[in-house]
Parts: C-alpha cells; sequence; structure tokens
C-alpha cells in the first residue's frame, strides 16, 4: 500500500506499547512472522531495539512452537492459527493419557473454564472453586506452562484476524492469559489492546495509550493520535480519503465500542457479504470457525455476496494435512492429491459441520470446494501479510464457484 512511517510515528507506538506492557532491558521476543507484517517489525523489531530486549530470530515460522522452551519469551504474539494448532495439539495429547491421569485433568480445566466464564462476566467466583484452580494451577498447569516455553510471560497477544472465543478461554483457563489487540499498517499496528490482567475475551481492547478512538455514523473505525501514518507514498488522493482535515484514519474497518470503551472488530467495511435476501454478514468470522473447527483446514475462504446461499474455497494446511494422510495409510501425500481423497473429504466435511454448528443459519456454509496447491503469503491469493485476496480467488477460481451455485 505504501504506507510511509516516521520515525516519529514509530517512537510514539513503541511508547504505546511499553506503557500497555512495560519492558526492562532483557526482556525476550521470537522473531518469526513475515518482515512484511507490522506486528513483526513493531513487537520483534523496533520495540525490543529501543527497550534494551533480547530478539532470537526464528530460522523456520513453522517451527515456532519448538522454539518457545528454548526461548521462555516475556512478549509472544502470534497469529489465531498458532493458538488454534496448539489447543488441538494439547488436547489431543490429554486424550492420549490414561484415565487415571486424563480423569484429574479434565475435572480441573473444566473448574478453570467455570473460573474464567465467571470473571468474564464480573460475577462472584466461589471459594471453593478459586481453591480448586489454584491448587490445579500449582499442580498441573504451571507445569504445562513451563513445558510449552510460556511461563515467563508479561504478555501474549493475538491479532491479524478474529481468534475464536473457546480458543481464548482454553488458555485462559490453562493462565496463559491470550489478549487480543487491533491495529494496521496505517497506525504501525497499535490503536487497541486489552492490558493484561483487564482482558474482555471477545474483545481487542481498549483504546492503546495515546490513540482516540470513535465511530463514524456508519459504524466505521475512526482512529486518531500521533502514530497514525503520514500517508500513502506518491498517492495524495488516497492519503485524503484516508485521512480527513481533523486527523483521523477512516480504518475500513467496521466496529463496536462498549460502555466501558472496549471495541470489538466486526469486519472490513468492503467486505461484509450481503447475500441475494438482503442480509448482511462477516466472512472473517465465518472463516475463523471453519479454520478452527479442523486442524486439516490451513485457508477458507467464503463466497456468498448476492448469492442465495454461503459456500467456500478451503485449502488443506500443509503442514498437518500430510502428517495426517500418513496417519491415515493414505498412499498419496501431496496437496493435488489429498483434495480429492474421499477420507480427506469426509474429514473436511466434518470440520464444517462442526463450524456450521457454531454459525447462525443464514452463515452456514452449504458447499465447499478443496483447492488443490497451497496459498501462500504474496502468491495470487493471500497479501505478504497473509491477508486473502477476495477479488483475485473470485476470478482465479470462477468455474470451482459457479459448480457450487449449479453453474
Amino acid at each position: 500500500k505504501g504506507v510511509e512511517l516516521s520515525h516519529h510515528n514509530i517512537m510514539a507506538a513503541a511508547k504505546a506499547i511499553d506503557k500497555l506492557i512495560p519492558f526492562g532491558p532483557g526482556s525476550r521476543v521470537i522473531s518469526w512472522l513475515p518482515a512484511a507484517h507490522i506486528a513483526e517489525r513493531m513487537a520483534h523489531h523496533y520495540v525490543p531495539v529501543v527497550y534494551a530486549g533480547t530478539i532470537t530470530c526464528a530460522p523456520d515460522p513453522r517451527e515456532i512452537l519448538s522454539y518457545l522452551p528454548q526461548v521462555r519469551p516475556s512478549w509472544f504474539f502470534a497469529v489465531p492459527r498458532i493458538w488454534e494448532k496448539l489447543k488441538a495439539g494439547l488436547e489431543a495429547m490429554l486424550a492420549a493419557q490414561p484415565e487415571e491421569q486424563r480423569a484429574p485433568l479434565e475435572d480441573a480445566l473444566q473448574a478453570s473454564l467455570a473460573r474464567v466464564r465467571l470473571r468474564q462476566r464480573r460475577e462472584p467466583v466461589p471459594e471453593e472453586l478459586e481453591v480448586k484452580v489454584a491448587q490445579a494451577d500449582q499442580q498441573m498447569f504451571s507445569k504445562l506452562r513451563v513445558m510449552l516455553g510460556l511461563d515467563q510471560l508479561m504478555a501474549v497477544n493475538v491479532g491479524a484476524a478474529p481468534t475464536p472465543v473457546e480458543v481464548l478461554e482454553f488458555f485462559h483457563a490453562l493462565g496463559i492469559e491470550v489478549a487480543e489487540l487491533w491495529g494496521m499498517s496505517e497506525t504501525c499496528g497499535v490503536g487497541a489492546c486489552n492490558r493484561p490482567g483487564e482482558i474482555k475475551i471477545g474483545t481487542v481492547g481498549p483504546a492503546a495509550p495515546g490513540a482516540e478512538l470513535r465511530l463514524g455514523d456508519d459504524g466505521e473505525l475512526l482512529v486518531r493520535g500521533e502514530f497514525v501514518m503520514r500517508g500513502y507514498r506518491a498517492a495524495a488522493e488516497q492519503t485524503a480519503e484516508a485521512i480527513d482535515p481533523e486527523g483521523w484514519l477512516h480504518t475500513g474497518d467496521l466496529g463496536d465500542i462498549d460502555a466501558d470503551g472496549y471495541l470489538t472488530i466486526v469486519d472490513r467495511k468492503k467486505e461484509l457479504i450481503i447475500n441475494s435476501a438482503g442480509k448482511n454478514m462477516s466472512p472473517a468470522n465465518i472463516e475463523a470457525a471453519i479454520k478452527s473447527a479442523s486442524l486439516l483446514i490451513g485457508q477458507a475462504c467464503c463466497i456468498g455476496d448476492a448469492r442465495p446461499y454461503n459456500t467456500a474455497l478451503i485449502v488443506l494446511d500443509a503442514d498437518y494435512a500430510p502428517q495426517w494422510a500418513t496417519a491415515e495409510g493414505l498412499e498419496g501425500t501431496s496437496l493435488a492429491d489429498l483434495a480429492r481423497e474421499p477420507k480427506v473429504i469426509a474429514a473436511v466435511q466434518a470440520g464444517v459441520d462442526e463450524a456450521n454448528a457454531r454459525l447462525s443459519r443464514v452463515e452456514q456454509i452449504k458447499k465447499f470446494t478443496i483447492v488443490a496447491g497451497d496459498w501462500t503469503p504474496g502468491g495470487d491469493e493471500l497479501t505478504p501479510t497473509m491477508k486473502l485476496k477476495r477479488k483475485p480467488i473470485s476470478a482465479k477460481y470462477g468455474a470451482e464457484i459457479e459448480a457450487m451455485y449449479g453453474g
């Protein structure tokens, strides 16, 4: 997009982050996201440089979870998919335990989840539940955090896409208080953030220090602050459209701000699906539900604008799908082979069914197509920061899309 960020912008953002999460010298982070991602630049480059942190560069981002115990980061930022995979892995590990070990773990987890939900509703937690969870944390959860390498966190965040509530609740129950935040390249990645100890699950938090947030008449999120970009390079017209005379950046995101000032992102203004019956839907939320329902699903693109029902293009997870296929005894393990494999199609259908159970009737996916191959950052389907290129996807896979609508 050609976002121009000045030294002043970056320093204003770094100061805002430091007020949220005070990093001392020697604080540890892992550099692992694409360098084109503003979260990578701010969290893993600029902030640790400014505040004398230690940066460990990950040689293979796909192995990020294996690096955590080696580094034991003070601050860890990851996209939702990482947390979804970690949750599924922990649940599989729990399910594989003998009954005498599994039962107390499951009981402790359910108790801790109950405590998380009571606290989120601002309801009193019974003393016996507090005691039970404290004992479980000492005997089980603290050891699990050490095993994962997440035992020395000052803060842990997720962003860049919607994160299912059940994923956030799961990690809170384990004592890993994953907090959603919101920002964009145009704001140096700063905008709203759930502060440690003040997290509202399902929101991206209140305005960050130095940020002003408000909603336009149509619900569009507007943000103002010293970290807002100077403009788009050599694009005066686009800059004038984005930043109004009063300095408000029109983000293109639709949001809602509650009575406590906590922001919830609905979706991108230009990406809302309006079906043929006039119903408005968020494709990002639908896609998040699909991806979180099955580790086989690496990417999903919801189609439904001006259509009678929703469909989806689904891409298999390039890391997990071949492993799953081998475990299932399948001969062909390439993504192209697996996209046509009946066992894979059935497993993906089960995931879609699970996602549909969490979606409203109008949001549900009626048909899907598994696309052969992978979608990689910077390719035809994904931006370098892993956002879907919806128009190019619709054009490239036009035949597959029309086939799902009887064309």
